[in-house]
């Protein structure tokens, strides 16, 4: 029984042969709504605007179950179980596409570093108008010198960052082109282009080259991404030139 409308009709002193002749139904039609049945959209209306009534007064849990629903926002794009997974046209789809920014957030970045290709594309862009940024790990730094103990490496770890400075250091002459090394306890690497990421978690014991890394883009303020990439700022603010 639908007690809502059946109390919508008595209040407006109609009944369900009245409303029948108004709408050019069967009575047996109107009965069987008062029933329970759920009319048609286009009877739902209209009996609606007979009574004086919104169609949700009526029948509340039919415009629960028809209100759109707004679909969600795709933020994570993909992911990798390793970051030597990460496909190499990927990383250079990622800065050839930057149209504003490339910031790069990593301990070492020795990977990116040794490869000529991109390193010649972030020289490339910068000239193009793009910022690039880069935040290396300070290799005099206490949180270097932690990063090595936990992962069994010791002081090879501040050895990679000094031996990524070598290449990096052919950036550092290029307009646009920013280097500044931080000391800080790096939970993420991040690289990103403009609103798009790629996130490298770090995770206790393990090097950065076997944690995972996941493929964001930034869709709307306060998102996934966006939490990472104030995280990049916040690391840039307090860090200082390469020197």
């Amino acid at each position: 029984m639908n007690d809502l409308l059946r109390r919508a009709l008595a209040d407006a002193n109609l009944t369900e042969v009245g409303v029948a002749a108004r709408l050019g139904v069967d009575p047996k039609t109107v009965h069987r709504w008062v029933a329970g049945r759920v009319p048609y959209p286009r009877h739902r209306t209209r009996v609606a605007a007979l009574v004086g009534r919104e169609e949700a007064d009526l029948w509340p849990y039919v415009a629960v179950t028809n209100t759109p629903v707004e679909a969600p926002v795709i933020e994570i794009l993909t992911t990798y179980p390793h970051r030597w997974a990460v496909p190499r046209p990927v990383w250079h789809q990622l800065f050839r596409a930057a149209q504003d920014k490339i910031g790069i957030l990593a301990y070492a970045g020795l990977f990116l570093a040794e490869d000529t290709g991109i390193m010649r594309m972030l020289a490339q862009r910068a000239h193009e108008g793009v910022s690039v940024r880069i935040l290396l790990g300070d290799p005099d730094g206490s949180c270097v010198a932690e990063r090595g103990s936990d992962e069994g490496v010791g002081e090879s770890m501040a050895a990679k960052i000094r031996n990524a400075l070598v290449h990096y250091r052919a950036l550092r002459d290029v307009d646009g082109v920013d280097i500044r090394l931080h000391n800080t306890v790096l939970y993420n690497s991040i690289y990103h282009a403009d609103d798009e990421l790629l996130i490298n978690p770090h995770a206790y014991g393990i090097a950065a080259s076997h944690a995972p890394v996941l493929h964001l883009r930034r869709a709307e303020e306060g998102d996934t991404a966006s939490t990472y990439l104030e995280s990049f700022e916040r690391v840039w603010s307090g860090a200082f030139p390469m020197a």
